[in-house]
């Protein structure tokens, strides 16, 4: 059980039901003592449509710039292509804001955001787009390259300079290896580029050796390369599955379990062992399904896979895995076999996906029985401090009551 989700009655409006949780979370990290160590969310969101004017100016293809203008004319989506499905149960789900008011998460509305932080107990948060990560489908790669290079811009110029907690994994525009390499040789020493991201709802198969250039060029950064996944129900695989629950319960994974195979099959991390992977939002269930499953596979046939030097699980261990959503059973021995499986206490990255309806707290993490209070610790932030450049901050006084 998550207390900081089963506290909030459905019957509260929107913006209670909102002031209510933020209000739980604080009160958890007063009770819990998170200011005695620092935790790193390497995982939140912003609704960047809600920024849209201020990131069309930084497009510089000029036909993609007026399609952008007409679409924050609209509110339309002409650039981005629609992901079917309703997140939210026609209102059920009360996590956002409504229409009327502001979205949570708008990075223009900084100071606001910082304090949403705080009150979750977060030093630092890797802030994500939302809308934009299903650019990976779009038809015109051109597109997706202007787009990123102006939200790169964007958050670079307006943003990241202005915040001691927001920091970002630049989205790569990983249709074109070019455009990617462009972008991280143009932005690795921008204040607050903490790393790289590709979205995994794509067909392009991230091996290929056109990519080497890219990953040789991120190995030098020394920041990880993360694999941020996406659903679609338009997927092939997914089309039979009739309810949204069954395609928010399969996509996720599967976007990113489809491009870790194919690099780990094709030795990508033997020949790039400066990367750090981190795999994002699927939680932690799918894990040791595919390790098993890769490693029976490999002991059959190891000569489909003459780059690897030992065994898939081994090569996944060694990757670092974003924790939410956290999946939480009824019998917890599972939860820590998994997590003692896949060595979870160096290896796991706590995320709050932050201010989607499935976010998680940091209790989610630390509430764990089985996890030493170091564990705990170096999963909250601790490994995220390790592998990302960022500095471990001073030790924060008490919060108020």
């Amino acid at each position: 059980m998550n207390p900081a989700h089963d506290a909030v009655p459905l019957e509260f409006s929107p913006v209670e039901d909102r002031a209510r949780v933020l209000a739980n979370a604080e009160a958890q990290a007063r009770e819990r003592g998170y200011h005695r160590f620092p935790i790193v969310d390497v995982d939140a969101h912003h609704f960047e449509l809600d920024s849209w004017e201020r990131i069309v100016p930084y497009i510089e293809h000029p036909t993609v710039r007026r399609r952008a203008e007409q679409m924050g004319r609209t509110r339309g989506f002409f650039l981005v292509p629609p992901i079917l499905g309703d997140q939210l149960v026609a209102g059920r789900i009360k996590r956002r804001l409504s229409p009327e008011e502001p979205l949570p998460g708008v990075l223009h509305e900084l100071e606001r955001f910082e304090r949403e932080m705080r009150q979750l107990g977060v030093r630092y948060s890797f802030v994500f787009p939302t809308s934009i990560l299903s650019l990976g489908l779009h038809p015109q790669q051109e597109v997706e390259n202007a787009i990123a290079w102006a939200y790169a811009r964007w958050l670079t110029e307006e943003v990241l300079p202005r915040s001691e907690v927001v920091r970002a994994m630049l989205y790569l525009p990983f249709g074109d290896p070019d455009a990617s390499l462009r972008m991280v040789e143009r932005f690795a020493d921008c204040r607050g580029v903490v790393g790289w991201m590709v979205t995994s709802l794509r067909h392009q198969p991230a091996h290929h050796n056109r990519y080497v250039p890219l990953y040789a060029a991120i190995e030098a950064t020394g920041m990880p390369l993360a694999f941020h996944p996406l659903y679609s129900w338009q997927e092939r695989a997914l089309e039979p599955v009739d309810r949204f629950l069954g395609v928010h319960a399969l996509g996720f994974p599967l976007s990113n379990m489809v491009h870790l195979t194919n690099l780990v099959v094709h030795g990508i991390p033997e020949r790039f062992p400066g990367i750090r992977f981190v795999w994002m939002e699927c939680g932690v269930a799918w894990i040791p399904y595919l390790m098993l499953r890769l490693d029976n596979e490999y002991l059959m046939r190891r000569s489909e896979a003459p780059s690897l030097e030992r065994k898939p699980s081994e090569t996944m261990r060694g990757f670092y895995y974003a924790t939410q959503p956290l999946e939480w059973g009824d019998d917890l021995r599972y939860l820590e076999a998994l997590f003692d499986l896949c060595r979870g206490a160096t290896q796991f990255l706590w995320a709050s996906d932050y201010p989607h309806w499935d976010f998680d707290l940091p209790s989610r993490i630390y509430d764990l029985p089985f996890l030493s209070e170091e564990e705990k610790r170096d999963i909250l932030g601790g490994n995220a401090l390790r592998i990302f450049p960022v500095e471990a901050p001073p030790a924060a006084g008490a919060p108020g009551p």
